[in-house]
């Protein structure tokens, strides 16, 4: 069901909405995402790109690999969004920025290949070695 959602940072600089249903969330396990937020995983919640608004501040932008584009605040650091050139009609929104972060349950695991070897989930949720877009 499409519903509107919102978020923000840490510390308030950067909110932003998004209308659109939360169907593709995933637990992604790469080594970049783990890097660029210092955690062991980030669920991140896929939406159409042209559902999503910053309401308040400008983000800065980091560009981890070639083609792929993190979204953070300059005062706290927290990351927001994620786009790639591979998929220009969405982005990804991490969860736990959301302000109901309990209103979008992960679906599947994605970059299992990199997960930590002892980081055991037993959640039952499907698995992808890579990402199947």
């Amino acid at each position: 069901m499409t519903q509107t959602h919102q978020g923000g940072c840490h510390c308030g600089a950067l909110r932003y909405s998004f209308t659109a249903s939360l169907d593709d969330v995933a637990h992604c396990h790469c080594s970049i995402c783990r890097r660029t937020t210092g955690g062991t995983l980030v669920t991140w919640a896929t939406i159409p790109r042209t559902a999503f608004a910053w309401l308040q501040g400008s983000p800065a932008c980091y560009h981890s690999s070639p083609g792929n584009h993190r979204y953070f605040c300059a005062q706290c650091g927290a990351q927001l969004i994620f786009e790639t050139d591979r998929t220009p009609e969405t982005l990804d929104v991490t969860v736990s920025s959301l302000d109901h972060p309990e209103s979008a349950p992960p679906s599947r695991h994605i970059w299992v290949n990199s997960r930590l070897p002892w980081l055991h989930m037993d959640d039952g949720l499907p698995e992808e070695q890579e990402e199947q877009l």
